[in-house]
Parts: structure tokens; C-alpha cells; sequence
């Protein structure tokens, strides 16, 4: 393909949207992968997969194969979730939750999101999934973003108690958020500080340039 060849060179721009969500939405062949970005930062694949490949990482592939479930709240292209499926090999069942039917379509045109058979995709509000949903979860991603926006609620203690609630023992959430200044790093020092001794937090900073992951492992 011309287009996958041209872009070890130079990205190449295969499709075009506006979202009411998230704005700008393109897929571009770069290096030789497709990758979805917004107007301002990578949404799925490119750095964004490294990112949380290396949070799956920290966490133990083998150990995440052993899981019985996961739900993942935001889902953009799916890379997480097609690291979880082809790379990791992770036959249990995978929840996906995007608030922005624009990005779903663009999921499963362009990244055969469709066509993971352990996945269910929902087109819902992460927030107000989390407050119905019955289900308990073995791993919890949380990657969720406006463009370069990361929503209030994600660190409000009523949102982080009802993500505990859904975790089982042994589990882990594995929360990515953006440190853009000061005041995004001091409110993920709050955000850390809200976890009791039943939990075990590791942070780890610098996560290509201004990335910050969160691993929280449920022990009791």
C-alpha cells in the first residue's frame, strides 16, 4: 500500500471528522501504523499504546491473562483493548465504554474493533455506567480524555469509591492521566492520597513526555 509506504516518510491523513466530543478526528498512516489523534494529542496507537502497553506491563501480562474480566472506560481506538486481546492473549470478557459514537464508528472502520470476540462495546457515559453497572471487575483501565482535557469528575471521591466498589480483591486499575502543569501534578498527589492501606498505589511519572500512570492494586 502507497499510503503505509509514504508514511515512514511523512504521516499521511486517510480521514477526517468533527466530533461534538472530541472535536477533530483523523486517521493517519504513521511509520507504517494506523493512528487516531485528536487536534492536539495521540487518542489511540502511536504513543498512546506504548503508554498503556506499559501499564499492562507493570501490572504482569501473565497475571492479566489469568483475569476472568475487564472494563475499560474510554475507549478511543481500542488500542488497549487490542493489546489485551492479540498481544496478551486475554480470553476473558472485555467491556469497552466510549461516550462518542463518532469515535466507535471510526473504532470499528478503521481498527476491526468489531471484530473482537470477547468484547462488548458500549456507546455510554462512563460515569453513568459506573453507577448502574452490576458487574465486578478483575482490571479496570481508565482512559479518559477530551482532546488534551482530562473530566473533573474522574478525581472526585464519589467517582474513585464506585470504581473501588466494582474492583474485586486481587484487582488492579490502571488509570492514565495527563500532567500538563503544576496543578495537574498536585491533583494527582490528592488523587493518591485518597486511597486507604487497602490499597496498594504505585505512580509512575514521565510516561512518554507528559503522561502519568496510576497502577491500584485492591488487597483486601
Amino acid at each position: 500500500m502507497l499510503k503505509k509506504f509514504l508514511s515512514y516518510f511523512i504521516p499521511v491523513n486517510i480521514y477526517k471528522r468533527n466530533s461534538a466530543i472530541n472535536k477533530t478526528l483523523e486517521v493517519t498512516w504513521n511509520n507504517g501504523q494506523l493512528v487516531l489523534d485528536s487536534k492536539s494529542t495521540n487518542y489511540s496507537y502511536g504513543s498512546l499504546q506504548r503508554i498503556l502497553r506499559k501499564g499492562l506491563h507493570y501490572i504482569g501480562f501473565e497475571r492479566i491473562k489469568k483475569f476472568e474480566n475487564a472494563l475499560v472506560l474510554g475507549v478511543a481506538g481500542g488500542s488497549v483493548i487490542k493489546t489485551l486481546a492479540s498481544e496478551i492473549g486475554f480470553k476473558g470478557q472485555i467491556t469497552g465504554v466510549e461516550l462518542d459514537t463518532d469515535v466507535i464508528t471510526i473504532a470499528n472502520d478503521y481498527f476491526k474493533l468489531n471484530e473482537i470476540p470477547n468484547l462488548t462495546l458500549l456507546n455510554d457515559d462512563a460515569f453513568e455506567f459506573v453507577l448502574k453497572t452490576k458487574e465486578k471487575y478483575d482490571l479496570i483501565i481508565i482512559d479518559i480524555f477530551q482532546d488534551t482535557v482530562m473530566p473533573n469528575f474522574l478525581f472526585e471521591e464519589f467517582f474513585i469509591n464506585r470504581i473501588n466498589f466494582l474492583l474485586k480483591v486481587n484487582g488492579f486499575i490502571l488509570f492514565n492521566t495527563m500532567t500538563l502543569n503544576k496543578k495537574d501534578k498536585e491533583r494527582n498527589l490528592l488523587y493518591r492520597s485518597r486511597f486507604t492501606e487497602d490499597y496498594s498505589v504505585r505512580m509512575y511519572p514521565k510516561v512518554e513526555d507528559h503522561n502519568e500512570l496510576f497502577t491500584i492494586k485492591k488487597l483486601r
